[in-house]
């Protein structure tokens, strides 16, 4: 059996193509996400992977919409979302492909 720290990953995501991680991987990316209310991520999107993620606690605004524990949002490649938090929130977020580099900031043109 092994064992590791969520905050010894970057930025919660443990399993992807990066270091570190526990399961390298081409085909997925986890994390496991901690925000504190008020923190905000700015309008963004992914060329290549789809993202989806649960709020497992707290509340988030993305797109102008309200999200609470147990919603799950998906969001494909070139839809855009920002994201606010509204109270102390914690997520599940899964990417796949595991695309490095595919962020964009903005909206796709």
């Amino acid at each position: 059996m092994k064992t590791a720290k969520i905050e010894n990953m970057i930025k919660g995501w443990f399993v992807g193509n990066f270091d570190p991680t526990l399961i390298r991987s081409n085909e997925v990316e986890v994390g496991v996400k901690e925000y504190k209310q008020g923190e905000y991520e700015a309008r963004h999107y992914h060329k290549i992977a789809t993202e989806i993620t649960v709020i497992t606690s707290g509340k988030v605004r993305m797109n102008g919409v309200e999200y609470t524990k147990g919603d799950i949002i998906i969001i494909e490649p070139n839809e855009s979302t920002d994201f606010e938090v509204l109270e102390d929130t914690m997520t599940t977020v899964v990417k796949y492909p595991s695309a490095n580099n595919d962020k964009y900031m903005g909206d796709p043109l």
